[in-house]
C-alpha cells in the first residue's frame, strides 16, 4: 500500500512550517485569496522544494475575513477565472524559483461545495485543465470533483481527512458541528489505517466505502507537525508507503 500524505500550508505569516514539511509529501500551498501573500507564497514554495516535497495549489474564495470557510455562490466563469487568477498567480512565483506546480486542490468551502455541487466542480475541473492538464486535481474521495475531473481527462486523486468526521454520505462533518474536528492522536491514525483500507467510520456509526490517493494534515491545526510526525512513523510501521503523487 501506498499514500500521499499533504499539508495545507502558507496560510498564516510567521509560521515556522519547516516541521510539518518535513513529514509530508506534498503541500498544498495558499494563493493569496482565502488567505497568504506573494511573499508567503514564494517562502512557501522554496521550503517544499528545498524538502523535495511537491508544490501545488489551493486556490480559496477570495474571503480572508472568513479563511474561505465561508460559502459563496459564483457562476461557473466566475469560478474558472478565480481558479485561474490564483494558478496563475502561485505558477508564476514558482517558475521564477525553477519549481513546477503538480496538483491543485481547492480551499475551505470551495472545496466541500465542488464535492456535491456538479456544475462548481465541472468549472473548477476545466479551469484546471484548461491552465496545465497535466496537473493532478485532489478532492474529497467519490466527490463531484474527482468526477469531473475523470470526465475532462484530468489525472485525479481521492483525498481522506484523517482528522476530520464523515457523514454517511462520505461527505465531511462541518466544523460548526461539534466533533468535526478529531484532536486525538491514536484517533486520527486509527482512521487514517482505515481510510487506506478503503472504509471510514460515519459520525453516525456506518461503515463508508471509500478510495483514497492522499491524506490530509491541516497545517492550522494545533501541533500540526508532532500530528503528521505520528502519522507518518505508524503509516510506516503498518508498512504503508509515504509517497507523493504519480504525476
Amino acid at each position: 500500500m501506498r499514500v500521499d500524505l499533504n499539508a495545507d500550508v502558507g496560510e498564516i505569516d510567521g509560521t515556522d512550517e519547516r516541521p510539518l514539511l518535513m513529514q509530508v509529501t506534498s503541500a498544498n500551498i495558499a494563493c493569496g485569496f482565502h488567505a497568504g501573500s506573494p511573499q508567503l507564497m514564494r517562502k512557501t514554495v522554496e521550503l517544499a522544494s528545498n524538502l523535495d516535497v511537491a508544490v501545488g495549489a489551493h486556490p480559496g474564495f477570495a474571503d480572508r475575513d472568513g479563511f474561505g470557510r465561508r460559502a459563496m455562490h459564483l457562476s461557473e466563469r466566475e469560478v474558472g477565472n478565480l481558479i485561474a487568477c490564483q494558478l496563475e498567480a502561485l505558477s508564476g512565483i514558482a517558475s521564477a524559483a525553477g519549481v513546477r506546480l503538480k496538483h491543485v486542490k481547492p480551499h475551505g468551502a470551495l472545496y466541500n461545495m465542488a464535492a456535491c455541487d456538479v456544475g462548481l466542480a465541472s468549472a473548477i475541473a476545466l479551469a484546471v485543465k484548461t491552465f496545465d492538464p497535466a496537473l493532478v486535481l485532489v478532492g474529497l474521495a467519490g466527490s463531484e470533483l474527482i468526477r469531473a475531473g475523470e470526465l475532462v481527462g484530468l489525472r485525479v486523486a481521492g483525498e481522506g481527512f484523517a482528522d476530520r468526521a464523515y457523514r454517511s454520505n462520505g461527505t465531511l462533518v462541518p466544523r460548526s458541528e461539534p466533533g468535526a474536528v478529531l484532536r486525538d492522536t491514536q484517533t486520527v491514525i486509527d482512521q487514517a489505517l482505515r481510510l487506506i483500507g478503503g472504509e471510514v467510520v460515519a459520525s453516525t456509526g456506518e461503515n463508508v466505502r471509500v478510495r483514497i490517493e492522499s491524506l490530509c494534515v491541516h497545517g492550522d491545526t494545533p501541533n500540526a507537525a508532532e500530528l503528521a510526525a505520528a502519522l507518518r512513523r505508524a503509516l510506516v510501521a503498518a508498512g504503508v508507503r509515504v509517497e507523493p503523487l504519480e504525476v
